[in-house]
């Protein structure tokens, strides 16, 4: 199992990813794609939007593969700003449904972390809505250590853990 960064030859098994969604909002947002747009075009919009912009930081994205099979996606924001300080964090991924509660997202996490420490980034932001006890444990499993929670506007309550390597 290791972590890959999105290539052409991924684009078969993303579409079936995000196929698995069935229509549900699919998570890293950096992962959805037009597919009215061909997959080149999509991997091309992707290096921009990696380098950041004026209100977009830094990212880096990835697969979680296993034998040739995309099992989860992961985005990794290189810096915080104020709102990925309170809400999204440094780290967002996702499992494909049908893999989940397979420990799937403890390993991403692990693998990403090391990826982080290659980058500098010597404290990591990890968050989960407070409904999500499967997460909050994926992150607790991984080192998190919780901080604050943060009240969004509509009253979703986000959980905060800071990881330190």
């Amino acid at each position: 199992m290791h972590l890959e960064r999105p290539s052409l030859k991924w684009q078969d098994e993303h579409l079936d990813y995000i196929e698995e969604w069935d229509g549900r909002k699919l998570q890293p947002r950096n992962f959805r794609f037009d597919t009215d747009n061909s997959y080149d075009q999509y991997l091309k919009e992707l290096i921009v939007e990696e380098a950041g912009s004026d209100d977009r930081v830094p990212t880096s994205n990835y697969f979680l593969i296993d034998n040739n099979r995309i099992l989860g996606m992961v985005t990794i924001r290189h810096v915080l700003n104020d709102y990925l300080l309170q809400v999204d964090g440094h780290i967002g991924y996702s499992i494909r449904p049908t893999e989940r509660r397979k420990g799937y997202a403890t390993q991403l996490l692990a693998e990403t972390l090391k990826i982080t420490d290659q980058l500098g980034i010597v404290e990591v932001l990890v968050t989960c809505n407070a409904d999500n006890i499967g997460s909050a444990k994926v992150i607790l499993n991984n080192g998190g250590i919780e901080d604050e929670h943060f009240v969004e506007a509509h009253g979703n309550i986000v959980r905060r853990f800071w990881i330190r390597s």
